[in-house]
């Protein structure tokens, strides 16, 4: 059952941790006003924690993060959250393996899902992070959990953990929310660079062979 938005204090660790990342989407300038949002998983139980809607990213607390179930209903808050909630629940109910996931509408990126095109893949950093190319999902109406159909369909199979919902945006999976995180500012950086290089003439794309290897590489050996 629901409950009303006047309870309050239940998972404050997670929903402050979420809370604090969203000063990366500002920081990296993905997000304009109160757009975007993060949500994460909360382990072992049925529920995510995710954005307060219309919640200024400078009043940002742990306040503002509101505690749905994997139904999208309200658990925990005083703020109602996100208008993509019905979307993230569902990729939480049809993906277990994510953990958190990220919207936004970062400029380049978002200006290749008004194209509609996916941003192919033709450099190395790419191929690390996303292995391929960053696909297309469906248009999709905001409100119910369409949207969140679009990404799964896209996304399930594929290693690409960014999907730019055509006329819309950007979304972002991965095991955690911080993961997630990395995923969107990653996006919005290759999507300018190959925007760039596109000014000057056609990328050249890498062969599949070595984007195998890079992304086996940096997923299983880059880092500490």
């Amino acid at each position: 059952m629901t409950a009303t938005l006047t309870e309050r204090g239940t998972h404050r660790e997670r929903r402050a941790h979420v809370a604090a990342l969203h000063a990366e989407l500002t920081r990296y300038g993905l997000v304009t006003w109160t757009s975007g949002n993060v949500s994460e998983r909360v382990p072992g139980e049925d529920l995510f924690v995710i954005k307060g809607s219309g919640v200024s990213y400078d009043e940002l607390s742990w306040e503002g993060v509101t505690v749905c179930d994997l139904d999208g209903g309200v658990v925990d808050g005083v703020r109602k959250p996100s208008s993509d909630t019905d979307a993230h629940a569902f990729v939480y109910r049809s993906m277990p393996e994510v953990g958190g996931q990220v919207h936004t509408h970062s400029p380049y990126a978002t200006a290749w899902a008004a194209r509609a095109e996916e941003i192919p893949c033709v450099l190395t950093a790419m191929a690390d992070e996303f292995g391929g190319p960053i696909p297309v999902g469906p248009f999709a109406l905001i409100g119910d959990d369409s949207i969140g159909q679009g990404i799964v369909a896209t996304l399930r199979g594929s290693r690409s953990p960014a999907v730019l919902m055509r006329n819309h945006g950007v979304f972002t999976i991965g095991a955690s929310a911080r993961a997630a995180v990395k995923a969107a500012v990653m996006a919005e950086d290759v999507a300018r660079t190959v925007h760039l290089s596109r000014q000057l003439g056609e990328p050249v794309p890498i062969a599949q062979e070595h984007v195998d290897a890079l992304y086996a590489r940096y997923q299983n050996v880059y880092g500490q």
